[in-house]
C-alpha cells in the first residue's frame, strides 16, 4: 500500500462508481445477484475511503 491516501481515494471512487452502476443495472433488470455485487463494491469503496482518510491523517500528523 502507498503511504499517502490519494491512491486509496481514487480506488474508492472507482469502486463506488462501479458499485452504483451494478446496483442500478441490477435494479433495472431485476438481477438480485448484480444488486448484491453492487452493494458490496460500494461498501468496499467506503472502506477504501476510510483507509485513505486514515493514511492522510497519519501523514499529516508527522
Amino acid at each position: 500500500m502507498s503511504k499517502d491516501g490519494f491512491s486509496d481515494k481514487v480506488k474508492s471512487a472507482v469502486s463506488k462508481g462501479k458499485g452504483e452502476l451494478k446496483d442500478q443495472v441490477g435494479n433495472a433488470t431485476d438481477d438480485k445477484k448484480m444488486q448484491r455485487e453492487g452493494k458490496m463494491d460500494k461498501t468496499k469503496g467506503d472502506f477504501q475511503e476510510a483507509v485513505g482518510d486514515f493514511k492522510n491523517k497519519m501523514n499529516k500528523d508527522k
